[in-house]
């Protein structure tokens, strides 16, 4: 067997190849999987941009699922050759932060997310997982690759933000940006039996997806002020309110639309908004207002995914359409570049091995 594999690698601000690597080993306690079926994310996108300081030649990609191919001593949950899938943010379980139920949080802010921000990614045809009991979950029987790999980031990071928002049983809701982690934000919303559910998205494919996925009103935000349309279309505002771009604008229309007592859950990357994110003083009550702000990451962990996974597998949900590109690993290189300058429609690009 070769003792190489294929990977997506930073190259320096800007730039991405596809390299040679050698093919990682498990220590105890840890896992190598064998890839069959990635997405690529628009924070890969982002790390490559500069927004993260991560050294060149560094893999990129948390978002995979493939076959167990080797395990560490003492691992236990699975064994060579089952089908699992591993979230993008893989903590150990035993710090404070993850027994206190944060564990995109381990070991500090963000510590969770450990592929390409502290360890090689798993755009990879093999790639290392810590933890291996925490962290891999078996893929159910008859789920597909396809439909499995959305746990691992767009899912876990949608789901919590509709989840964080405190959506009430036939509560409203609206959902800033309709990119993959706000259309699962609206799948998530639905889920939790919210009675209106309202998105902001200005891109037809977009538009038609979030109908599909459980919007009622979808809202165009070159249509005019959209805080005022929610305000009207719910009778002084949101139950709940999600943010799932990352951007100045759509923050504080969040917070606008949002109704006293209510609650703004983001889940946007703000990392192009600049050193600060303001936040207008009226829209919050001058901080009397009773609205909440709730910050987070997708939550890791075992659990979490199989819950993601029972979701699919016993047909509640279906992510896949979301994926409007699919390329093998040897087009890994045009697909970000699609990613990069949103191309073609693009939204998620499946990428196989």
């Amino acid at each position: 067997m070769a003792d190489t594999m294929k990977a997506l690698a930073i190259l320096g601000q800007g730039k991405v190849g596809l390299i040679e690597r050698e093919i990682p080993t498990a220590g105890p306690g840890e896992a190598v999987v064998k890839a069959t079926a990635a997405l690529i994310c628009t924070s890969d996108v982002h790390t490559v941009a500069g927004l993260l300081p991560v050294p060149d030649g560094r893999l990129l990609g948390h978002e995979s699922v493939g076959v167990v191919h080797e395990i560490g001593a003492g691992v236990t949950s699975v064994q060579v050759g089952d089908r699992v899938a591993v979230n993008a943010v893989t903590p150990d379980g035993t710090c404070d932060n993850c027994q206190a139920g944060y564990t995109s949080q381990c070991r500090g802010a963000l510590g969770g997310y450990r592929f390409t921000v502290q360890k090689d990614g798993n755009m990879a045809e093999y790639f290392h997982v810590n933890d291996a009991d925490y962290n891999l979950a078996p893929i159910p029987e008859g789920l597909s690759d396809e439909a499995a790999v959305y746990a691992c980031d767009m899912l876990s990071t949608g789901i919590i933000g509709a989840e964080n928002a405190n959506i009430p049983v036939g509560g409203t809701v609206a959902i800033f940006a309709q990119g993959a982690v706000g259309l699962s934000a609206t799948i998530g919303a639905k889920l939790r039996g919210a009675g209106l559910v309202i998105t902001v998205e200005g891109i037809g494919n977009r538009q038609e997806m979030s109908r599909r996925f459980g919007a009622d009103v979808v809202i165009d935000p070159s249509s005019g002020n959209v805080a005022e349309q929610i305000l009207e279309l719910t009778g002084g505002g949101a139950n709940s309110t999600v943010e799932a771009l990352g951007n100045q604008v759509t923050f504080e229309a969040a917070l606008y639309a949002t109704a006293p007592g209510g609650t703004l859950s983001n889940v946007g990357y703000h990392g192009e908004s600049g050193p600060t994110l303001t936040m207008p003083l009226d829209a919050w009550g001058l901080g009397m207002a009773g609205k909440k702000i709730v910050t987070d990451l997708c939550p890791g962990g075992r659990l979490r995914m199989e819950r993601l996974m029972r979701l699919m597998a016993n047909g509640k949900i279906d992510p896949t359409p979301m994926t409007t590109h699919r390329m093998g690993i040897d087009q890994v290189e045009d697909a970000f570049d699609m990613m990069t300058h949103k191309r073609d429609g693009i939204i998620k690009p499946l990428i196989t091995f």
